[in-house]
């Protein structure tokens, strides 16, 4: 029976020659993910099941990125859970503070993942890993719990939808243009439970940071996981980095798609988010005039070395608007050593912008850049749900780290063409 890549995967995991959409399969897991927020619950549930152990204490990984460094005592209690499960299991992926980075840049970066791996996280954005090949999707933490334990997951196998690629991206045109576009096309339910698969000619160029961005978003368009094929790009990436030897699955040609949506990416261009979803899609040159307070550069969808790049070409010798709020996150600190090095945090701090230690913070509404009543934000994050990053009455608009940083010298939403020289 000709299956898509992501259904080979879970058969390969299930230990089944083949298998079909909506089948319910069981499935050995390579890696379970947990943050600060999440872990604390699952291990609440651990205990209650009886558990005395991890399946394996290197498929075990417990990132504190939401509220790290910890933002008050809730946070801290939070932390201190983790700490002392984690030492208890003697689980060898444990990041705190200064080796700590966003879950889903660090677990791709430290080679955690790789290709042909089936992984659960206890966040919704762990599908980000399909980038690289693999199976990924966001549980509950009652699931991470019995993943941590067991080693094993249920899945119903989703049906796919093929996205064609064609063509290459424009100047001050990325990834989260792509997916942001593609959202948009279809709405936030357009995948519901459906595997959204990438391929066609165009994807040979994206860069791996695109395409890190675009499936961390495939949530957000109620995908259960999104996912690229293998190749010669892929492969750099891994190479000296994954801890395990990469699995390589492709697509049967004559494999069966709920759909097919063809998106040229040289037709693509600078795209913002509107409060209060991200379907609701506008192309920045139409933006007008919208004032903002705030810009926040960073998140697990866009605080990769590639969007530091992106905001420091942008903001390089030049000022942040008076009043103007602007905030920058590496998402790791090999991210943030990367930025000194290449003198990135002077030009920052020289522009009027702040820059942070590796968080999600503002993405969540947690701390590092709240917003107050009718407050608005333009940032690289994920969601824009009403008070997702503060008061009830603040907006959050998303967009690139182009656009993000080009509003940030105007004061209002820009068109990053026309401020890139």
């Amino acid at each position: 029976m000709p299956m898509t890549m992501t259904q080979k995967i879970l058969a390969d995991h299930a230990g089944l020659d083949e298998v079909a959409a909506g089948q319910l399969i069981m499935a050995k897991l390579d890696g379970v993910l947990g943050n600060d927020i999440t872990t604390p619950v699952a291990i609440k549930e651990f205990e209650k099941a009886g558990f005395d152990s991890v399946f394996d204490k290197d498929r075990v990984f417990v990132v504190l990125d939401h509220f790290v460094p910890n933002k008050d005592i809730k946070a801290a209690q939070q932390s201190k859970t983790c700490r002392e499960f984690c030492s208890h299991h003697s689980v060898s992926n444990f990041f705190d503070v200064g080796k700590m980075g966003i879950e889903h840049a660090l677990l791709p970066e430290q080679g955690l993942v790789t290709a042909g791996d089936c992984i659960i996280g206890a966040d919704s954005h762990t599908c980000t890993y399909g980038a690289l090949g693999a199976f990924s999707t966001g549980v509950g933490s009652t699931d991470m719990a019995a993943g941590m334990a067991t080693g094993q997951a249920w899945f119903k196998v989703p049906e796919a939808i093929k996205v064609n690629l064609t063509g290459k991206l424009n100047q001050g045109v990325s990834g989260k243009d792509v997916i942001l576009s593609l959202i948009g096309m279809i709405g936030v339910d357009g995948a519901l439970y459906q595997s959204l698969e990438f391929m066609g000619p165009g994807v040979c160029s994206l860069s791996m940071d695109d395409r890190l961005c675009i499936c961390n978003m495939a949530i957000e368009a109620g995908a259960k996981n999104g996912i690229f094929p293998v190749d010669e790009i892929t492969l750099e990436y891994m190479k000296g980095r994954s801890q395990r030897e990469p699995k390589i699955f492709s697509a049967d040609e004559d494999a069966e798609y709920a759909r097919t949506i063809d998106l040229d990416l040289s037709s693509l261009e600078p795209i913002v988010s509107y409060p209060h979803l991200p379907e609701n899609t506008h192309p920045a040159a139409e933006s007008g005039h919208i004032e903002i307070d705030q810009v926040v550069i960073g998140s697990c969808t866009n605080g990769r070395m590639e969007d530091m790049d992106a905001a420091y070409e942008i903001l390089h010798g030049k000022k942040v608007k008076d009043g103007v709020r602007c905030i920058i996150i590496p998402a790791t600190m090999e991210i943030y050593k990367q930025c000194i090095e290449n003198g990135y945090l002077m030009s920052f701090i020289e522009a009027g912008a702040v820059v942070s230690t590796p968080t999600c913070g503002p993405c969540l509404g947690g701390y590092m850049g709240i917003l107050a009543d009718n407050e608005r934000c333009i940032s690289t994050t994920n969601r824009n749900f009403v008070g997702r990053m503060g008061h009830v009455s603040s907006e959050v608009y998303l967009a690139s780290p182009y656009t993000a940083a080009a509003s940030a010298l105007n004061g209002y939403i820009t068109d990053p063409r026309t401020v890139m020289e």
